[in-house]
């Protein structure tokens, strides 16, 4: 059942600037109890605190905010009504039909334009509904997990902005035992100009399985500042992809983290082919013995792109496993920062952690930066790091054009093929052949 966003009951300037007011008057235009509120004031107290980003942090010393400036975004868009199906936009009515789901959200303009339901997941007992739903409806259940045991808003400046301007979101709560035979659905299309912080938190209870799909979209000349936590109980089954496709003017920071009990299976799939820059900060958290956490990656700039993923494999116990494979192609001018640690507590013995990223070359002007790095304090492990990079050789072109194949075809069976590692193991047909097209639009541009 989902809540529809009520009016304002004051009247909300959302051009004022980003200040303390402009939280309150954000938690207003959403009619928010005051623990959330009070929740999101911390949080604005946190951003201030945390200086911004330096090149001479580690995290940062590959990629520059040039020509970042808050100011120049509207800080929030005020939420909209939900609409029909016959409403949709073409784009989005398209996004929607690629996939079969259980149920799909759409979110546009800071808030749920579009839901569609469904009664089987009802009957389960399981909860897929926009977060400020959530809110009203399930606020001890959000309470108890926003942005508490996954990630929190001391995470970096960007995280500390999002926690206290969160607009639009997904929660997703499974029962224990519970498994959501077809995927869910989340569809994200970011406003122009204007302040985005999407927000995914996932609670997966003992023994539940499910897939979730975030498809993300849109945004000329915008910030999106978003979240997603993943939380498995013990021998809980989650399959998650993150599909960021915005336009290449607009600034995507991302914070994610899964937290993993025990005998637990997770595999996230991280894409990244729009925005201007993107920075993601991406971690895997094995908390309980017999975890299994595959954290996969394809990116593929083009043009002025900057692309940057910076991981952590956190082992705190033993006999864990963790597979990270991040491949991507790099086009033009375009650069890509992959920054990794395998980082092993003591303790974590028999820990099996494997991390590679491999990058394809396709222009001499492109650049690719891969550091893998290990961190190791228990002494019975096998831990294991490769950083590739490589150009086409123009004999594999001329073989395959030699064979029928124009340029760009064969270009683009190279490319497919050096990303197929990553595309092997999508577990959903169709998200695999939207990424493929995907693919191919990059290639011809």
């Amino acid at each position: 059942m989902t809540v529809l966003i009520k009016e304002p009951q004051e009247i909300v300037d959302a051009t004022a600037g980003f200040s303390q007011e402009t939280v309150r008057q954000a938690s207003a235009a959403k009619n928010e109890p005051n623990w959330m509120l009070e929740f999101r004031l911390r949080a604005w107290q946190t951003f201030e605190s945390l200086p911004w980003p330096k090149p001479t942090d580690e995290a940062w010393r590959r990629t520059r905010l040039t020509g970042f400036k808050l100011e120049n975004f509207t800080p929030f868009a005020v939420p909209g009504r939900t609409v029909g199906r016959n409403e949709l936009d073409p784009e989005l009515l398209d996004a929607l039909d690629e996939m079969e789901s259980s149920a799909s959200l759409i979110y546009r303009d800071g808030g749920l334009l579009f839901d569609e339901e469904s009664e089987d997941l009802d009957e389960l007992g399981v909860i897929f509904t926009d977060l400020h739903t959530a809110v009203h409806e399930h606020a001890e259940l959000v309470q108890q997990y926003f942005m508490t045991e996954a990630v929190t808003p001391n995470a970096n400046k960007f995280a500390a902005l999002h926690a206290a301007l969160w607009d639009t979101g997904s929660f997703i709560y499974v029962p224990r035992n519970t498994k959501v035979e077809l995927p869910l659905q989340a569809i994200l299309y970011q406003g122009d100009r204007v302040g985005g912080y999407h927000h995914t938190l996932l609670v997966a209870e003992e023994g539940a399985e499910l897939t979730l799909v975030d498809d993300l979209m849109g945004a000329e000349n915008a910030l999106q500042a978003a979240v997603v936590e993943l939380i498995l109980k013990d021998n809980a089954q989650v399959r998650y992809m993150n599909l960021q496709d915005f336009k290449h003017t607009a600034w995507n920071f991302l914070t994610g983290r899964a937290v993993l009990g025990k005998d637990t299976d997770l595999r996230w799939i991280q894409v990244s082919w729009g925005s201007r820059l993107t920075k993601a900060f991406l971690d895997l958290d094995l908390q309980g013995e017999g975890g299994h956490g595959e954290l996969l990656g394809l990116y593929f700039p083009t043009r002025r792109q900057h692309i940057d993923h910076q991981t952590l494999q956190l082992h705190r116990v033993a006999n864990c496993f963790s597979d990270l494979l991040f491949n991507g192609a790099l086009k033009h001018r375009a650069r890509s920062v992959y920054m990794g640690i395998i980082k092993v507590l003591p303790g974590a013995q028999k820990t099996d952690a494997f991390q590679r990223n491999g990058n394809l070359i396709l222009d001499n002007s492109a650049r690719a930066d891969s550091i893998p790095g290990l961190e190791i304090e228990a002494d019975d492990v096998r831990c294991t790091h490769a950083a590739t990079a490589a150009q086409v050789e123009d004999e594999y072109v001329f073989y395959l054009m030699a064979r029928g194949l124009t340029g760009p075809q064969a270009e683009r069976m190279i490319v497919q093929g050096f990303l197929q590692g990553v595309l092997d193991r999508v577990p959903v047909e169709a998200v695999m052949r939207k990424l493929e097209k995907v693919i191919s639009r990059k290639i011809s541009r």
